[in-house]
């Protein structure tokens, strides 16, 4: 019931959002699923895989051959693009590029032709040298140039970490600190699985015994969710609002949990912090004090009791 209250206030917060969560149930289990934003943390770099699973790399256009790297055999439209594409511009002109789906220019001036090839290739040469999705490589017909920009979207085959998409030059960064990126994920995944659920969905060789998902309050808590925990029970416990708390990936050997006593003193000034230790110190001394008399007052009476007794068997 605390977790069903706690669910409907969290969904009323993100009303019309796609951070609403749903829920369900399965087997007398209670299921909660949803997005989980999380912030990345890190303060290392972290190392892209070069290629996506099953998927072997573009060997690099050859020289003699434009179309090197598609099997014009296996894809009949691939093979009929390009001999539209010979048919208006000279194969002796052609740039090293790969086929694509756009049409030529409805002029059909090869000098036009010829600057936009040369565009293409540029775009190419600093996009990720990847196999590209099923998705993207099939050819459509369009009636005019697809614009650079559509070019680089269709080159992505991989979710991008803030814009980030992989290439050779920066396959190892590390991403901007508190910048977020959510899963999809339920209740019953624990936090183990949602940091290899994560690290799949960016393609991210890095183990995930390195990292760690912490709870991070304004105020300066940071507290580790346990390999047991559920991190997004845990976020819907913690509230909605992410101006007071959010959900971090950290590495596990460059954080420290800080506990809410400790986290009350965080944001205040050097000056202040020293008139509290002094405060302290001086509370302590006269701890100090008073342990101290009270334990001269028992040493004195237990003293004086053991006279009495070593001096009752003399007199009889």
């Amino acid at each position: 019931n605390e977790l069903l209250l706690h669910l409907k206030t969290y969904n009323l917060y993100y009303e019309g959002q796609n951070l609403q969560l749903r829920h369900r149930e399965e087997e007398g289990e209670f299921i909660v699923e949803g997005l989980l934003n999380i912030s990345w943390g890190l303060r290392r770099p972290i190392r892209l895989q070069m290629q996506d699973d099953n998927q072997r790399i573009r060997p690099p256009p050859s020289s003699s051959s434009w179309h090197s790297g598609c099997n014009l055999g296996a894809h009949g439209k691939r093979a009929s693009q390009g001999e539209k594409l010979r048919s208006v511009i000279k194969p002796s002109t052609l740039p090293d590029i790969q086929v694509t789906d756009a049409e030529p220019s409805v002029d059909g001036d090869e000098m036009d032709s010829a600057v936009d090839a040369k565009n293409l290739k540029a775009e190419q040469e600093d996009a990720p040298q990847l196999m590209r999705t099923r998705s993207d490589v099939g050819v459509r017909r369009r009636g005019n140039l697809r614009t650079p920009s559509e070019q680089r979207r269709l080159k992505r085959h991989r979710f991008s970490i803030n814009g980030h998409f992989y290439n050779h030059k920066t396959s190892v960064f590390t991403p901007a600190y508190g910048s977020i990126t959510n899963v999809r994920i339920n209740s019953t995944m624990t936090t183990p699985q949602v940091l290899k659920l994560l690290l799949n969905k960016f393609k991210i060789e890095n183990s995930a015994e390195e990292f760690a998902l912490y709870i991070v309050h304004t105020s300066g808590e940071k507290q580790k969710l346990k390999a047991t925990d559920y991190p997004l029970i845990a976020r819907v416990l913690q509230g909605p609002c992410e101006q007071i708390s959010k959900v971090f990936l950290m590495e596990k050997d460059q954080v420290e949990e800080v506990t809410y006593d400790v986290a009350q003193y965080i944001k205040f000034e050097m000056p202040v912090l020293k008139s509290f230790i002094q405060k302290l110190k001086e509370e302590e001394d006269r701890e100090v004090k008073k342990l101290r008399r009270k334990y001269s007052v028992l040493r004195v009476m237990i003293e004086r009791r053991l006279e009495e007794i070593s001096e009752g068997p003399v007199t009889m």
